[in-house]
């Protein structure tokens, strides 16, 4: 028996009304994911809970079974981890977007329009280490790119432990209870980092951070790199916006250990990659994503057919909707949805037997197209294969709206969905 625990990125929506009010999933032609529900168990949940928008981190920490109120250290250590960094205990590590800063500190754009590459993104990480220095405190930095606009900081001080007790200086996010929560209707202003307790670790480890975004700026406003991008009418990456800071590595239980079974996951990003690999599986990070949608969706499950004879149970992180959902381009973000219908559960159910194989398909957040950021909308779940009983009604699409009258009902919190899995695994 083999467990596929495969999680579609930003995939649950609102009803949009240029849609017929339909959500992208339920507009989207997936008749694999459809003949998947019908055969078996769905239902809606809350990822993180009720009143939560959470980052893909939180999100992806509680949809394997850990209560991230009680296992999150926040972002910036889980980023750290999968872009293969040393993180110790009483480092700072920090999530962080190339931006692009006009003037009075407005943020023209969280992303840099989203065409900066990731070798563009690569010359100015290297010009960073190489031209700035930490001088309000004895401390070291690294700057370490990973996909496109993001990167993750490490600040390290062998004078004494820093603490992640600061704000952020991305205006998007704010922290709840030491969970990354999306904001909406901010001013885009850069924010001066603060200390949010009266600790000296707090207070140097602010200033600190503060140092290295205005130190970047300066170097990075007239860098020609950037010069070339005004030149061909892009805008420039001049500034790093920090969020979600953490510098105590999570006590995740070894989830392998936790229930006798071998995990592995395949992921698109980095953070997916961290989380596993401090969870104790063995963590694979795919190629980045490509114009070529099928190639890229293909590639993905001959990956995943090839490690299949090495572990029990597999999580797969799709990166696909999310971005759209951002953008709110929800024909895109529908036809996203289709294409991996297509392409990645359609080559892969004639590759494998269900009566061996339970699957699970859900999301790690809903990113409203009408919204544009995470929400707390409750996203839809299925469960098929294996010693599954089917839902108790007519069902004929995989959507939100037909989810709501599942048979797993709603669920409150994303980390109760792993025991479930493994209840019906064990069958």
């Amino acid at each position: 028996m083999k467990l596929l625990y495969i999680a579609i990125d930003g995939m649950g929506d609102l009803p949009i009304k240029a849609l017929g009010n339909k959500t992208p999933l339920e507009a989207a032609n997936t008749p694999n994911l459809d003949s998947l529900a019908q055969s078996g168990q769905t239902g809606l949940m809350y990822t993180v809970g009720k009143g939560v928008a959470p980052e893909s981190d939180a999100a992806v920490i509680s949809l394997l079974g850990y209560d991230p109120f009680k296992y999150s250290p926040g972002r910036g250590v889980i980023e750290a981890a999968g872009a293969g960094l040393d993180m110790q205990d009483g480092n700072l590590a920090l999530r962080c977007n190339f931006a692009t800063l006009g003037t009075n500190k407005n943020i023209l754009d969280r992303r840099v329009g989203r065409n900066l590459t990731t070798e563009e993104a690569k010359e100015l990480t290297e010009a960073a280490n190489k031209q700035i220095k930490l001088t309000s405190y004895p401390a070291e930095f690294e700057f370490k790119n990973t996909l496109g606009h993001r990167a993750v900081l490490l600040i390290k001080s062998k004078a004494q432990p820093l603490s992640s007790c600061i704000t952020n200086s991305d205006p998007a996010y704010t922290t709840i209870n030491g969970i990354g929560v999306a904001q909406t209707n901010v001013d885009m202003v850069l924010k001066t980092v603060q200390p949010t307790d009266n600790t000296e670790s707090a207070k140097i480890s602010a200033g600190l951070v503060n140092e290295f975004i205005e130190k970047a700026h300066i170097l990075w406003e007239n860098y020609p790199l950037n010069l070339q991008r005004v030149k061909e009418g892009k805008l420039k990456a001049n500034v790093v916006l920090t969020r979600d800071a953490g510098h105590i590595l999570p006590r995740f239980f070894n989830i392998n250990q936790q229930y006798n079974l071998s995990f592995a996951c395949l992921a698109d990003m980095h953070t997916e990659r961290g989380i596993a690999q401090l969870a104790g599986m063995d963590a694979s990070l795919l190629p980045p994503p490509t114009p070529n949608i099928q190639a890229d969706l293909e590639f993905r499950v001959d990956a995943l057919l090839k490690a299949l004879p090495r572990h029990d149970c597999f999580y797969i992180h799709l990166k696909g909707p999310d971005e759209p959902g951002h953008d709110g381009n929800y024909t895109l973000k529908t036809e996203l949805i289709s294409a991996i219908d297509k392409y990645f559960f359609g080559p892969l159910l004639k590759q494998i037997s269900l009566k061996d194989t339970l699957i699970c398909v859900t999301s790690d957040h809903a990113t409203p197209c009408e919204e544009k950021i995470h929400t707390d909308t409750p996203v839809a779940v299925l469960i098929s294969g294996g010693q599954t009983n089917p839902n108790n009604n007519n069902f004929s699409k995989f959507s939100e709206r037909n989810c709501e009258h599942g048979n797993l009902g709603l669920i409150e919190h994303g980390y109760e969905l792993m025991p479930k899995l493994m209840e019906l695994f064990k069958k």
